[in-house]
C-alpha cells in the first residue's frame, strides 16, 4: 500500500480574498485583516477607545458615516455622508491622523481631498462597497471603446456617483465629466447636458434613472443600460446614439433590496405613513414614495416633521433606528420600509474593536490600514472632484 502524497494545491487570489489573507489594492472586496483585534465581548473597550482617543488628541479625526453601528459613532467626531466627510477632513489640515468609519471609497476621496502630511486609515480594509465594485477601470475603459467604435463618445460626459472608486472617478476626470452626490445630481447633469449630447452615469443605475426622469423630465426611453458582463455592453450602436443616459448596471444592495411590495405593504400596516426613501432605490419604489432624497435631506426632513407624524424610511437601518430613538420623545414614529433587517454588510464591518485596535495602534506610533492613492489617479480624481465643487 503506498502512502498518499500531500496535494501541491494553492488557493486562488479570489479565495484569498474572500478568506481575508490577501490584499488587492484595486478591489473593495476583500483584503488582509490583522489578527491582533481586541476581543468583541472585552468590556473595557469604550474605556480603551476612549483612553487612545484622549492620548491622541488633536492628532486624530475620526469620521463616522450615518451608517456606522452606533457603538462607533460615538466615538465620532463628526458624522454625515460620504462627500461631506472626505471635506469636513480637508478642512482639518492640522490633524495628522484621519480615522474615517465608513468604507474604502471614501476614505479613498479623504486621502484625494486631504494634504500629503496627513493619514487617511480605515479600521477594517474589508469594508468596501458592492456598487463602487460593480465598476471596474478595465471594463470601464471597455465601455468607453464601445462608445467610440458606435461614434458617440465624442458626445457622451461620464459622470460618477460619489459612490465609487478612485479608478473610476479618475476616469471621469481624464474624460472632462464630474462627479455628483445624491444631493447635487441634478446639477450635475444639467451641467453634462450643457457640455454634451449624452451622459455617461456611474456606477448607479437608479441614482441616473431617477434624477434623469423625475427631475429632469426625460423619459425611460431615453435612458439605455450598459451590461458590463454582456459584449458591448448588452447594446447596439443604434441604441446607443439614440439614447441620451447610459446607465452603468450597478446598484447599492442595501437601496435596492425595497420593492413596491415593500412600500405597499407599509401603507397597510401604517395608516397615514409618509413613505420616504433614497434614490438609490428603484424607479417603481422611488414613484410610489411621498418623498425622495439624500441621507441629509431625510434627516432634515425628519427634523421639520410635526410630531405625531407617521414615516417608513427606505435606507439603510442603522440610520433609520437612530433616527426612530432620536424623534422618539417628539412623537415621531419612524420605521424601516421593509420588514427584512437590512444593515449595510460590509459598511457593518467596522466595529468597535476595529476602532479600538486602530486608535490603539495610532497611539503606539504604528500607522495601520493607510488609504493611499497613487498621485497620477490622485489628480485625475481630484480634477472630477473640483468639476463638481464649481457647480452652479
Amino acid at each position: 500500500m503506498t502512502t498518499a502524497q500531500p496535494l501541491d494545491v494553492q488557493p486562488t487570489p479570489l479565495a484569498l480574498l474572500l478568506l481575508g489573507r490577501e490584499a488587492d489594492p484595486r478591489s473593495e472586496r476583500g483584503v488582509e485583516c490583522p489578527g491582533d483585534l481586541p476581543a468583541p465581548s472585552d468590556p473595557d473597550l469604550v474605556a480603551r477607545a476612549r483612553a487612545a482617543k484622549a492620548e491622541l488628541g488633536d492628532r486624530v479625526f475620526v469620521l463616522g458615516h450615518h451608517y456606522q453601528r452606533d457603538e462607533v459613532i460615538e466615538f465620532a467626531d463628526v458624522t454625515g455622508d460620504s462627500f461631506k466627510l472626505a471635506r469636513d477632513a480637508a478642512a482639518r489640515p492640522d490633524a495628522e491622523y484621519i480615522v474615517f468609519c465608513g468604507v474604502h471609497f471614501m476614505a479613498e476621496s479623504a486621502d484625494i481631498l486631504t494634504g500629503d502630511s496627513q493619514q487617511v486609515i480605515l479600521p477594517d480594509l474589508a469594508a468596501g462597497c458592492s456598487m463602487a465594485d460593480m465598476a471596474t477601470a478595465e471594463q470601464v475603459a471597455e465601455c468607453w471603446d464601445v462608445l467610440t467604435e458606435a461614434g458617440v463618445a465624442g458626445v457622451t460626459v461620464p459622470v460618477s456617483y460619489m459612490n465609487s472608486s478612485a479608478d473610476i472617478k479618475a476616469f471621469t476626470g481624464k474624460h472632462g465629466g464630474t462627479i455628483c452626490t445624491s444631493s447635487n445630481a441634478k446639477r450635475a447633469l444639467d451641467w453634462a447636458f450643457e457640455q454634451g449630447e449624452k451622459v455617461l452615469f456611474l456606477p448607479d443605475q437608479h441614482l441616473g434613472r431617477n434624477t434623469a426622469v423625475r427631475e429632469m423630465g426625460l423619459s425611460l426611453d431615453d435612458c439605455v443600460v450598459y451590461n458590463p458582463h454582456k459584449p458591448n455592453g448588452g447594446l447596439t450602436a443604434d441604441e446607443l446614439r439614440a439614447a441620451r443616459m447610459i446607465l452603468w448596471r450597478g446598484h447599492c444592495s442595501v437601496h435596492g433590496r425595497f420593492s413596491l411590495d415593500s412600500v405597499n405593504e407599509v401603507r397597510e400596516r401604517v395608516p397615514g405613513v409618509n413613505v420616504l426613501v433614497h434614490p438609490e432605490c428603484k424607479h417603481e419604489v422611488v414613484a410610489a414614495a411621498d418623498h425622495v432624497g439624500s441621507t441629509e435631506h431625510i434627516i432634515k426632513t425628519l427634523e421639520a416633521a410635526p410630531a405625531g407624524s407617521k414615516w417608513a424610511i427606505g435606507t439603510e437601518l442603522n440610520l433609520v433606528r437612530r433616527l426612530a430613538n432620536r424623534f422618539a420623545s417628539e412623537d415621531k414614529e419612524i420605521v424601516f420600509l421593509d420588514r427584512t433587517v437590512c444593515f449595510c454588510s460590509t459598511m457593518n464591518r467596522i466595529d468597535l474593536p476595529h476602532l479600538v485596535w486602530s486608535l490603539e495602534s495610532l497611539a503606539a506610533g504604528k500607522v495601520v490600514n493607510r488609504i493611499q492613492v497613487d498621485k497620477e489617479t490622485e489628480a485625475h480624481a481630484k480634477l472630477a472632484l473640483e468639476r463638481m465643487l464649481t457647480l452652479p
